[in-house]
């Protein structure tokens, strides 16, 4: 035995060739560049996204569904996208969804074509994973009875978009939701036995008012196969074609926002999804090394939509010029957003988990009318200054947010192209940002056309 090992070790050829030479670190290939809210969404991510698409070769979503919302202006057209990822806008780009989404079939028809009357014709370069799980009608119905009983039961919401996603995600850890693979094999076997049929059978059980179209809905669905066929990609293959093939640029869009992460946000009042920079190789079947930027999107004061937690809120004239100024209301659900001063104790937070390694400041011009501008800079707990962001929702509930006050510009800003443009005091607010959170501003925007975007570096 020992001669043959010692045959094998002085045997020529490569196998006897000095290692120590030799390059031993694996080949990274393509690295993506990650674009995630760092609030609580409806930062502007959308535009920051279709800004890098146009040079980008693919651009891709991995988690989420249609609760999303993202608007783009384009030659002063407004595009709405909330399950196909912004950055399809571009005819030149490779479009995929990833199997971290979950996806509703006539959301996701239903938004092409909108776009298509617009003049863009999307589906055509847009690729699906085939493990991607499916968001039915009942799904979002059962979205709507559940949040009437926790309204009837302990007096409060989610404040959900009833689009179906928290349902579709609650089937999927409990193993018993549907995917798009098996609506690919065999339809009788989709729609019998553990299939449709099923699934519909066992929620009606949990939920006697759901009513529930079954022939109905997979008729629908039918008719969606030879549509979605031609898109779907094993998507590990996929992806690693992409990041190990010809340089190319890949753009990754988070949806919704850190504070709204299943495990890292204000919880309970969050989506049901990782829309951290974990849930980029979660959600799209790719190693952590192939994560190169990562741009977190920070809009120039504070939002959100519905309930829960919001420290640095002003449920004040402040507070309704912002809404108004910003005109500050759900793409996906319509809803008025809260509004408040910037607190960068969030935006740190967010930094920690996701590492970013720039920031997109958007809206600057929505503080163009103001004297002064407050940002808040730390908590205070029972007359303590706490370190950190608490994960808990009723210490957070009490903080008191601790603000700086900083001069306003009262200029208009929406004209500015470049960073000289801006006037001094909106150039030190920018700086400000800067300097507390380590991280470099990359973008400015001030207004809601691509031309709007001011690029520092």
């Amino acid at each position: 035995m020992s001669d043959s090992v010692n045959a094998q070790s002085q045997d020529g050829g490569s196998h006897g060739e000095d290692r120590t030479s030799r390059d031993t670190s694996p080949r990274v290939g393509n690295k993506v560049t990650v674009v995630l809210g760092a609030q609580w969404g409806d930062e502007g991510k959308g535009k920051v996204v279709d800004l890098l698409a146009q040079d980008a070769d693919m651009v891709c979503r991995c988690q989420g569904g249609n609760n999303a919302g993202h608007t783009v202006v384009v030659d002063s057209v407004e595009y709405d996208f909330h399950l196909l990822p912004s950055g399809i806008i571009n005819p030149k780009v490779t479009a995929f969804i990833g199997n971290g989404v979950v996806i509703h079939l006539p959301g996701l028809f239903e938004e092409a074509e909108k776009n298509m009357r617009k003049g863009k014709d999307e589906l055509s370069h847009c690729n699906v994973y085939t493990l991607l799980p499916l968001v039915f009608d009942f799904h979002q119905a059962v979205d709507g009875v559940q949040e009437q009983e926790r309204q009837q039961q302990a007096g409060k919401n989610l404040g959900t978009t009833k689009k179906g996603i928290g349902p579709v995600y609650s089937a999927k850890a409990a193993r018993s939701g549907l995917r798009i693979c098996d609506l690919l094999a065999d339809f009788q076997e989709f729609s019998e036995r553990s299939g449709f049929k099923h699934l519909a059978s066992q929620y009606k059980s949990m939920y006697p008012s759901l009513e529930i179209d079954v022939d109905g809905e997979l008729e629908k669905l039918k008719t969606y196969i030879d549509r979605i066929k031609s898109m779907v990609r094993d998507g590990v293959f996929f992806m690693y074609e992409a990041l190990h093939g010809p340089p190319k640029k890949i753009l990754v869009e988070g949806a919704n926002a850190a504070l709204l992460d299943i495990d890292f946000g204000t919880y309970p009042f969050v989506t049901s999804s990782n829309c951290t920079v974990g849930g980029v190789c979660t959600g799209l079947g790719m190693p952590p090394q192939n994560v190169g930027e990562v741009y977190g999107v920070v809009k120039a004061y504070t939002t959100r939509v519905g309930i829960g937690a919001f420290p640095a809120e002003q449920n004040n004239e402040l507070g309704e010029l912002l809404q108004s100024r910003g005109k500050e209301v759900g793409v996906t659900t319509g809803r008025k957003r809260r509004c408040g001063w910037l607190d960068l104790m969030l935006i740190k937070y967010a930094h920690m988990i996701n590492g970013f390694t720039a920031i997109a400041l958007t809206k600057l011009d929505i503080l163009d009318v103001l004297p002064e501008i407050k940002v808040g800079v730390a908590y205070k707990v029972d007359g303590e200054v706490i370190p950190h962001f608490p994960a808990n929702q009723e210490v957070l509930q009490k903080v008191e947010v601790q603000y700086e006050t900083l001069p306003g510009w009262k200029t208009d800003t929406s004209a500015a192209r470049i960073f000289d443009e801006l006037p001094e005091n909106a150039q030190k607010y920018v700086w400000y940002i800067e300097d507390h959170l380590g991280v470099p501003v990359k973008w400015i925007g001030v207004g809601k056309s691509r031309e709007s975007m001011i690029q520092l570096f």
